[in-house]
Formats: C-alpha cells, sequence, structure tokens
C-alpha cells in the first residue's frame, strides 16, 4: 500500500461527511455523478455552488465559510486554478482533510494544506478510490461510534 492509499484509506474511514466544492446539478457531471456515488454508499454531502439552491437533494451553500458547523473533508471540483483559494478557505473554516478531484494538482494548494496539517489528496477520484480500495462509509459500519468530519 502506498503513502497515498493510506491517506486515501484514513480519509474515506474517518469522515461520513463531504464537503464538495463545485457540485452540480447536472447529472452528465462528474461533480454530480460522483458525489452521487457517495451518497449512496452512506457519506453526507454538503453541497457548495454559487448558482444552486439543493443539489443531491441537499442545501447548497455559497462558499464553505457559509456552512454551519464542523467542515471536516473538502472534495473539490475546481479547476487547479482555483485550489489554492478553496484550501486557504477549508483551513479558515476549520477542515482537517482536502481532497482535489482526478486531474487536479496544485503544488500551492498542497504548501496550504501541508502548512496547516490537513491530510491531502490531489488528482484521485473519490468514486475510484472508494470501489478499488472496497471502502464503506463510517455510518454504514458503525453509527454509534464518533467520527471527524
Amino acid at each position: 500500500m502506498s503513502d497515498t492509499d493510506a491517506v486515501v484509506e484514513r480519509i474515506l474511514t474517518s469522515y461520513d461527511t463531504i464537503t464538495v466544492v463545485g457540485a452540480s446539478a447536472t447529472t452528465e457531471k462528474a461533480a454530480h455523478s460522483v458525489p452521487a456515488h457517495m451518497q449512496r454508499h452512506g457519506w453526507r454531502i454538503i453541497p457548495v455552488n454559487p448558482h444552486a439552491e439543493v443539489i443531491l437533494g441537499e442545501q447548497v451553500y455559497r462558499s464553505i465559510g457559509d456552512i454551519q458547523g464542523q467542515v471536516g473533508l473538502v472534495d473539490v471540483f475546481r479547476p487547479a486554478a482555483d485550489a489554492p483559494d478553496v484550501a486557504r478557505q477549508a483551513v479558515a473554516a476549520g477542515a482537517t482533510a482536502l481532497w482535489l478531484q482526478l486531474g487536479i494538482v496544485s503544488a500551492e494548494a498542497r504548501a496550504i494544506a501541508a502548512s496547516a496539517g490537513l491530510l491531502y489528496v490531489e488528482d484521485r477520484c473519490l468514486l475510484i478510490e472508494q470501489r478499488r480500495l472496497r471502502l464503506r462509509a463510517p455510518a454504514a459500519r458503525q453509527s454509534n461510534s464518533p467520527r471527524p468530519g
């Protein structure tokens, strides 16, 4: 198992809620289908999108800072150029993990996450990793245990 695999497994088995920046209401987009898959497999989704009201049956927030309560895992479906700003917002909101989806790589976001002590994954897809490692949401495994995120 690689170091990245270990981080992926730790994230997917620790966080029961995924804040999805760039979540889409368009069903054909990965920014909709990936969170929908994760939701079907037990993760709670908190969509962030300035142009929608409801995605996947969940209230949409305009920004990470608008979310009430703890923000644990932030998943990013935005261009790499936007990743550093999202990383800064995640740190400001108290997030403890940052995940950049497949095709998104940012040295600056990685440095921001590292300096804040966040778990960090980039250029990986939640859905692909969940299937590959055969992982289940923490809530699906044990509903009475405390979980970060």
